[in-house]
């Protein structure tokens, strides 16, 4: 009997969370970072419907970081930095 957890792939919610997660940390190692997420798509591999999704979540379960809708023109801008 294998007792084993499969390994997280790159499509679990949880992976792709905190893959978010590690990179906004990165950014806001400098201050704040402010940003849309069809900017940041690529860079994260996400689509900007799983990004806005998944920022809603960050702001309640990430401490490490301040999260805020910062303003709409055409797409959300979020402002990031570290708690």
């Amino acid at each position: 009997m294998n007792t084993a957890t499969p390994a997280p792939t790159p499509t679990d919610p949880a992976n792709k969370e905190e893959r978010l997660k590690a990179f906004l940390l990165r950014k806001a190692n400098g201050g704040d970072v402010y940003f849309k997420s069809k900017f940041i798509a690529d860079e994260v591999g996400l689509s900007p419907k799983e990004i806005g999704a998944l920022m809603v979540k960050l702001r309640e379960s990430a401490p490490d970081l301040v999260i805020e809708k910062w303003s709409y023109t055409s797409a959300t801008t979020w402002r990031v930095r570290r708690a």
